[in-house]
């Protein structure tokens, strides 16, 4: 039985309307839950929402970590992105494979990986990716923006929006693939031999 997506809204679940589910094993996401939230959420999840999605399959996890992996290096910031409606401000979202990278993290730890070797871990590959992610969501803003220009017929309109719409669809499944690859790669790199002089991976509790 698939397990709910996380709530749409901004502020994640209101009172009450979270329902806790079993723990997953080993207090991690599997691979099918992660896959299934990046394809739901291709725009970027809010705080809220990312914390919702361990919370609620009874994997801690709490904004105050989320601004701590943040803070370290670990996962992008996020960006802020104006709401659909009048006077409705902006939120912050995280790119979704910020799930991912949290789950990446969370396994790490129960390793007792240093912070410092975790850090190193996503080092080699994480502006990178970040850069490509940036890149295209630029691009497709970019997209977005002419196709609303006025000289541009309705009929025309609603064909580039189409193709606009599948496009952001395959760019968001080239960074999950890429942030995938990186997963894999990060889970074979080897714990250095030296201690590190940071605090083990519990630290980032």
């Amino acid at each position: 039985m698939k397990r709910p997506a996380p709530s749409s809204r901004s502020t994640g679940f209101a009172a009450g309307e979270a329902t806790r589910a079993p723990a997953a094993p080993g207090g991690l996401l599997e691979d099918r839950e992660i896959e299934e939230i990046e394809r739901s959420w291709p725009d970027g999840l809010t705080s809220r929402q990312i914390v919702d999605v361990f919370e609620t399959r009874g994997i801690r996890f709490s904004e105050a970590t989320l601004r701590k992996y943040v803070q370290l290096g670990l996962l992008p910031r996020s960006v802020r992105v104006g709401r659909k409606g009048k006077h409705r401000g902006s939120c912050g979202l995280y790119p979704s494979h910020v799930v991912r990278r949290v789950n990446v993290v969370k396994g790490m730890m129960a390793e007792d990986r240093t912070i410092e070797e975790i850090q190193r871990s996503f080092a080699r590959f994480k502006d990178d990716i970040e850069s490509v992610e940036n890149n295209l969501r630029e691009l497709i803003s970019g997209f977005e923006r002419e196709a609303k220009a006025p000289n541009v017929a309705a009929d025309g309109r609603r064909e580039l929006e189409r193709e606009i719409t599948e496009a952001k669809r395959a760019a968001g499944e080239l960074v999950r693939r890429i942030a995938s690859l990186e997963r894999r790669i990060s889970a074979h790199v080897e714990p250095s031999s030296g201690g590190g002089t940071a605090g083990g991976g519990s630290d980032l509790y």
